[in-house]
């Protein structure tokens, strides 16, 4: 068998294979590889024609998904659409990179219809105000509990429909008041925001932080979802793209503890304060309602 694989981008983290038969008969396989899957692992068998993992560009199920990244305080932007209707969900989009993502959903000819925020960040200001003054009908959202201004206000159990596709709410505090995660109807894709990162979770030490409620949201909201259910962060500082569920419950070194072994941890992080909070966080107050 021979193979020609063609590298990418690490945030899109995937791979193009040519399959060769014994009939010399060539066949596509896209297959899709998280960020760090050893050289071992590239020259398997390709079972299937296509494999979905971080980037799960998955047209067959009609959705497209693409992960965007700002390097300054290492967010990652969401965007997700119907390939049918072109309906899209813009999720934690930045300020800064707002131009980015229009040429990028103007690229695709979508319909960007709600910027949802999984929390009111402290580290960054949100897109949300300068989207809805550049692209006309955009609807902002975040959690009612964020005690911020928005089009919407969501609460456990609500969902953001985009064409046939959906996004369901389950309330994660314990970051802040407001946290949410936003999980796919088919809960193979979970965007944890800052509650739960890759190996990681969320700080616990301001804006409404308390780590047993942070503790009980992971456990009860999110580590109850499939095993095999992606996880994607609003953060990632070491280069990481995805998890899933299965993975954290095995190997995140602060959730896997017991609740009074990671209320210590949480507490002796001592952590630095966000450059922005005093910036960021009156600004998204308004979540993209202010004149930026």
């Amino acid at each position: 068998m021979n193979s020609v694989t063609l590298r990418f981008q690490p945030t899109l983290a995937c791979a193009w294979r040519v399959k060769t038969t014994s009939s010399s008969r060539r066949i596509p396989a896209l297959q899709l590889l998280c960020y760090g899957v050893s050289s071992t692992d590239l020259q398997s068998p390709v079972k299937t024609n296509i494999r979905y993992y971080c980037s799960r560009m998955n047209q067959g199920q009609g959705l497209l998904f693409r992960q965007l990244f700002e390097s300054v305080s290492s967010t990652y932007t969401y965007l997700l659409a119907d390939t049918e209707t072109k309906e899209a969900v813009l999720i934690d989009p930045v300020l800064e990179t707002v131009d980015r993502d229009l040429k990028l959903i103007d690229e695709l000819g979508l319909s960007l219809k709600i910027a949802v925020n999984t929390h009111c960040h402290a580290d960054h200001i949100t897109g949300t105000g300068l989207l809805k003054r550049k692209l006309f009908g955009v609807k902002s959202a975040i959690s009612k509990h964020s005690g911020a201004t928005a089009d919407i206000l969501l609460s456990e159990g609500d969902s953001i429909n985009f064409g046939k596709h959906c996004l369901n709410v389950r309330e994660t505090p314990g970051h802040t008041d407001g946290c949410m995660t936003l999980v796919t109807g088919d809960q193979t894709m979970a965007f944890t925001g800052d509650t739960l990162l890759i190996r990681g979770c969320g700080r616990t030490d301001f804006q409404q932080g308390c780590s047993k409620r942070l503790y009980k949201s992971v456990h009860e909201k999110i580590f109850t979802l499939p095993a095999h259910c992606l996880i994607y962060p609003a953060h990632d500082y070491k280069g990481q793209t995805v998890s899933t569920v299965d993975e954290e419950k095995k190997f995140n070194p602060r959730l896997t503890k017991t609740l009074e072994e990671f209320v210590v941890i949480m507490k002796n992080l001592n952590l630095s304060r966000p450059n922005k909070i005093d910036i960021a966080v009156p600004a998204n107050l308004v979540c993209g309602l202010h004149d930026v």
